[in-house]
């Protein structure tokens, strides 16, 4: 019998409508490569990849195209073997324009020599932290959050627990179930090889009970390795995030503005830790991943899928929309971003894609009636029908002052609203212009700072030129 535990907040969207109990039932399909992929450099938080190949050359599967471009970002490589056709902006799904690397499939599936690892236990944990690296790993979760740097704790902060995430709580998705149910073996391998890395005796998986088949099948295989537990969690949105996870399960509370990393917790994806498996046991870099498609498709299904497939590959294989299809997400309904495009990519990040009907479409707005459903439901303790009068005065800095960018955006606030307001679009719109009034302070700081160091510079060679120029005078009248 589980604990029970439970974070402040979140909501419980209705079960039965919401695809999981379909798509659930569905084995992960390996999805045929497309004829072109279109892999970008920018699929992960920090700093892009820089591209190591040019058009015109050969590539093989696992190869590195794109170099990690600091300490906080990933490596990218091929999904495909074939030409590159072309080093150049592609769209992504948040509407932005980024570098990609496009390869033309030539279907020989030739791999680039891997190097598997026989015995990982007799590796240090900076050597399997470098493995990870090199293999590009993200937090398939969707944060895509480099995952060698959570294998790496700074500032002399020591790593008490890994807590993997097993939730799954968006409505739709079925990526991770589906993993737990057909690779659990190979998570709890995962696990293993992480408590490794960080050297940590302890690791607790959340699974919510909605999945109980998950959670006998990971428990089982859970009891062959030490130190690793699976605790079942009430159904409840967003189980998944990072601080509501870390505090249904240990009662650690992240603070505000902190990472888990703070109260001495690494959160990883089972995708991610599965990924980790991979990687370390048989040499494979993060090329593919597991999405679901499901909604208003024909054939909806969980797809082991090459990274940066075409979205319309993935209709495809699913015999296409429905008719009366008005929205497409990419991700999950509460936390995914609508798209017009079916060209933009599957990236790292990419756990489902879900078309909606006439539900999804944006209701008419009243005025707030100041009940505090969003207050109760948000599960940062958010005052979020504040923070959106604010926003929509343009007053970011009161906005900034009571929380706003605490916010997770998980669209609890939306969702219970009886008014219908856009409060998680108001949340991102602030955040937005707080980080960019953030950013253009930074840059006039730099600026500012560059050009005292020139003037000091400056005034230097002058005070220098001046000493040189009094010494030669010096020297003259000493000859005369």
């Amino acid at each position: 019998m589980f604990e029970k535990k439970l974070f402040p907040g979140g909501i419980h969207p209705r079960e039965g409508e919401n695809g999981k109990a379909v798509n659930g039932l569905n084995p992960i399909r390996t999805l045929d490569p497309p004829p072109r992929v279109i892999i970008p450099l920018q699929m992960h938080i920090g700093a892009p990849a820089k591209a190591v190949v040019a058009p015109g050359d050969h590539v093989l599967i696992g190869q590195k195209i794109g170099e990690a471009g600091g300490f906080v970002s990933a490596s990218v490589h091929a999904s495909v073997s074939g030409t590159v056709h072309a080093v150049q902006d592609a769209l992504l799904p948040n509407g932005t324009m980024a570098p990609a690397v496009i390869i033309d499939n030539d279907y020989r599936e030739s791999w680039v020599d891997l190097h598997p690892t026989d015995h990982p236990e007799n590796l240090s944990a900076q050597e399997l932290q470098q493995i990870v690296r090199e293999a590009g790993i993200v937090g398939l979760g969707g944060a895509t959050f480099p995952t060698a740097v959570k294998l790496s704790p700074s500032g002399g902060k020591k790593i008490e627990k890994i807590v993997l995430n097993g939730a799954e709580c968006e409505p739709f998705l079925t990526a991770d179930h589906r993993l737990m149910l057909e690779k659990a073996a190979d998570i709890i391998d995962g696990v293993r090889l992480m408590m490794l890395a960080l050297d940590v005796d302890e690791a607790l998986i959340g699974i919510e009970e909605n999945k109980q088949d998950a959670i006998e099948i990971m428990g089982a295989a859970a009891r062959e390795a030490d130190g690793v537990k699976v605790v079942g969690l009430p159904v409840r949105y967003p189980q998944g995030g990072e601080k509501q996870l870390v505090y249904a399960l240990t009662r650690r509370q992240v603070p505000n503005g902190g990472l888990p990393l703070d109260v001495g917790v690494v959160v990883c994806n089972v995708g991610t830790v599965y990924a980790i498996d991979q990687a370390i046991r048989k040499g494979r870099p993060l090329i593919e991943r597991i999405t679901t498609v499901g909604g208003l498709v024909n054939n909806p299904g969980n797809f082991l899928v090459r990274i940066g497939t075409p979205i319309d590959h993935l209709i495809d294989a699913c015999g296409g929309l429905q008719s009366h299809v008005r929205q497409f997400i990419y991700g999950g309904p509460m936390m995914g971003m609508a798209i017009a495009r079916f060209d933009i990519p599957v990236t790292k990040g990419c756990s489902g894609l879900v078309a909606l009907g006439e539900e999804a479409m944006e209701p008419k707005e009243s005025p707030c009636i100041k009940c505090g459903a969003c207050r109760e439901a948000c599960p940062m303790k958010l005052f979020p029908s504040r923070i959106d009068a604010f926003c929509r005065h343009d007053r970011f800095e009161d906005a900034e002052k009571i929380g706003v960018m605490n916010c997770i955006e998980c669209g609890c606030c939306s969702f219970v609203c009886p008014a219908k307001r856009s409060l998680t679009q108001s949340m991102r719109t602030a955040k937005n212009a707080i980080q960019r009034k953030r950013r253009r302070v930074a840059t006039r700081k730099a600026q500012e700072e560059a050009a005292q160091k020139a003037r000091e510079a400056a005034a230097q060679q002058a005070a220098e030129a001046r000493n040189i120029g009094t010494e030669a005078a010096a020297g003259k009248e000493a000859q005369g």
